[in-house]
């Protein structure tokens, strides 16, 4: 079922999604203080991709300082803006019985979108 799940979640916009981030993760990594957020970006990207059967869980000893620090830098430079898109669409895509499980994955995305430093992809 995860399967399934993943490859409709692809052709029905995931691999925008993912194209987006991996696109915009390029960009930040042009300079070298932009580098982090890039990296940042692709994880989110990666998750993307892939979403059913995978969570973004806290890394080993995080949260840390150097992680909250990054977190709230991430938030201050307008990154918060993902998570509101993910929202949108997660409610969206709830309004339908069908659309429910993609809504769910995009509500996930939205929490790991805010905070993304710190966090890994595990599979579940």
């Amino acid at each position: 079922m995860k399967f399934l799940g993943n490859i409709l979640w692809l052709i029905l916009g995931g691999i925008l999604i993912a194209a987006i981030y991996y696109i915009v993760g390029l960009v930040m990594c042009i300079t070298i203080i932009g580098i982090p957020f890039g990296l940042q970006l692709f994880k989110l990207g990666t998750y993307a991709l892939w979403p059913f059967g995978r969570e973004l869980v806290n890394g080993p000893d995080e949260p840390g300082c150097v992680s909250i620090l990054m977190n709230l830098v991430w938030i201050l430079l307008g990154w918060w803006e993902i998570a509101l898109l993910h929202l949108t669409f997660g409610l969206l895509l709830s309004v339908t019985i069908i659309g429910i499980p993609w809504g769910l994955q995009h509500f996930k995305m939205a929490l790991g979108s805010i905070f993304p430093f710190g966090k890994e992809i595990r599979t579940v």
